[in-house]
């Protein structure tokens, strides 16, 4: 089956608290009665995605875009429109959403796992209703001294942002335990990652 890849991935993850080991329980039950829509956004109900949490060589700063649908500031990423690698759909919408090419695994592994809400919303000139994106995020590394640009059709800005700023920046409130959980896993980073950057 070809979603044996990802659903693996999922099942080896493990979960640093209650609301990732439900997240991941639910994912996989939803992956258990669709298993050949989930991971193509023509399942309405839900589907999977993949998100990146760029972060730069100092681990100080987070690449965040500015989201032309939720009007909010946060993390690249999108949906895994059938493609079983999550982290390359992280790694592919990270470039198309900043316009950087150097973009690279800080660690291959998922860094968190969310069942994340979808208003009601317009795109394209289409109405999508309410869903839920069952979202891995993952760590990625970039140069911030890199030319950056916008995805005119998906976001107004992209800049780096200061870790301890983030809160200041997100007005999605939903988002900022995951940003948390994210920087909270760049600080317990070993050592062995740490002196190759």
């Amino acid at each position: 089956m070809i979603f044996l890849y990802f659903e693996k991935e999922l099942q080896a993850y493990l979960p640093i608290n209650e609301q990732e080991e439900a997240d991941k329980a639910s994912i996989l039950a939803m992956i258990t009665a669709f298993p050949k829509t989930i991971l193509f956004r023509e399942n309405t109900i839900a589907h999977m995605t993949s998100s990146a949490f760029i972060v730069n060589k100092t681990l100080d700063k987070v690449l965040f875009i500015h989201h032309n649908i939720y009007n909010a500031w946060g993390w690249t990423g999108g949906h895994a429109d059938g493609e079983t690698d999550l982290l390359q759909v992280a790694c592919r919408e990270a470039r198309e959403e900043t316009g950087l090419q150097a973009i690279e695994p800080l660690c291959p592994a998922m860094a968190s796992l969310d069942v994340l809400p979808v208003l009601p919303h317009r795109k394209n000139g289409r109405y999508v209703g309410a869903h839920l994106h069952f979202s891995p995020g993952y760590l990625l590394l970039a140069d911030e001294t890199a030319k950056l640009r916008t995805k005119a059709d998906e976001n107004s800005g992209v800049r780096w942002i200061p870790l301890a700023q983030i809160a200041a920046f997100c007005n999605e409130a939903h988002m900022l335990p995951v940003y948390a959980k994210l920087s909270a896993r760049l600080r317990s980073l070993p050592p062995p990652i740490r002196r190759l950057l």
